[in-house]
């Protein structure tokens, strides 16, 4: 046992990808990150912002360039086995055998991590992930959404402390989702330390205590989930006016103002530089009588879009 607070500490982390030996693609560049022991932590960002490559690092499945990363306090470079037991990694990819059943694969799965059968927790994995009924079914039969959750169930055979998830429910169905988010929540409630990357801001918003946003292998925001969507500067308004429109007004306050039916248009504006009062009194300066308001609150993705604007390296 360690000292190290932290359930995954990295610094400095870089990764150049190279080709004969010369540089072609800087996917991770000065990564440093801490992720607390015993949160649901977000790792958010655009496709090839170098979230996978990380990922791939932390499971000794991709080679750093430079930098350290330590998980439950163990360095990858310095205790890897220790390192490996620590962290169970559930991956973006669909990767089975289709020749074994799910109660064969979770058995080899333990037994390559030296898991003794007496210890071995198969048939309660397959139950969290309501796959009992497949337990003796060649994986090939099972829909893609039972795969993914089979999945979870191989990262948890060694009953690591830490779960990385990503991108857990690319294509599983609402019902199985809040299945799996439902078990996700209960180990994270039994100590377990959840690290999830997910294109579904909403969850990412519902679930995570913290959240890191990467954009082109750097880190551009990392904060408690409630202080991060607060930075969103946007805001939206609809208003209803009292005749039809043939056109929107326009005004300096507004930073987008979009029509949605003949007497209602929706307006957006930058909450640090004006307020939803002015914005009311520039359309009735424009000669409209206001019928209806209602505001939509900034929400993380607000917040990710202004942070990630751009294509992604």
């Amino acid at each position: 046992m360690t000292s190290d607070s932290a359930a995954i500490r990295i610094e400095g982390l870089g990764k150049t990808y190279t080709s004969k030996g010369a540089p072609v693609k800087r996917a991770l560049d000065d990564i440093n990150l801490e992720i607390p022991r015993g949160r649901i932590f977000g790792l958010l960002g655009p496709n090839g912002a170098g979230k996978s490559t990380m990922i791939n690092i932390m499971a000794g499945l991709v080679m750093k360039t430079e930098g350290k990363v330590s998980i439950w306090g163990f360095d990858i470079d310095q205790h890897p086995r220790n390192a490996k037991l620590s962290i169970g990694i559930v991956p973006q990819e669909i990767l089975f055998d289709p020749f074994f059943t799910p109660r064969e694969a979770l058995e080899i799965q333990a037994g390559l991590y030296g898991v003794p059968k007496a210890e071995r927790q198969s048939d309660a994995l397959l139950a969290a992930m309501h796959l009992t009924d497949k337990a003796n079914a060649y994986a090939r039969t099972l829909s893609g959404g039972m795969k993914r959750r089979l999945l979870v169930a191989k990262a948890m055979v060694h009953s690591p402390p830490i779960l990385v998830l990503d991108e857990p429910t690319a294509g599983v169905d609402i019902e199985l989702r809040q299945q799996l988010w439902d078990y996700v929540k209960r180990l994270n409630q039994e100590g377990v330390t959840v690290v999830l990357t997910t294109h579904y801001l909403e969850e990412a918003e519902q679930l995570c205590d913290r959240i890191a946003i990467i954009n082109h292998g750097r880190v551009v925001a990392n904060e408690p989930t409630r202080e991060l969507v607060g930075r969103a500067q946007s805001k939206n308004v609809v208003v209803t006016v009292d005749r039809d429109l043939t056109q929107v007004p326009e005004n300096r306050c507004f930073d987008k103002i979009e029509l949605l039916g003949e007497r209602q248009v929706a307006i957006t504006y930058a909450k640090d530089r004006v307020n939803a009062g002015e914005v009311l009194a520039a359309l009735t300066g424009a000669g409209l009588q206001i019928v209806d308001v209602s505001t939509r609150d900034p929400d993380l993705e607000d917040v990710f879009l202004e942070l990630t604007r751009g294509e992604a390296a």
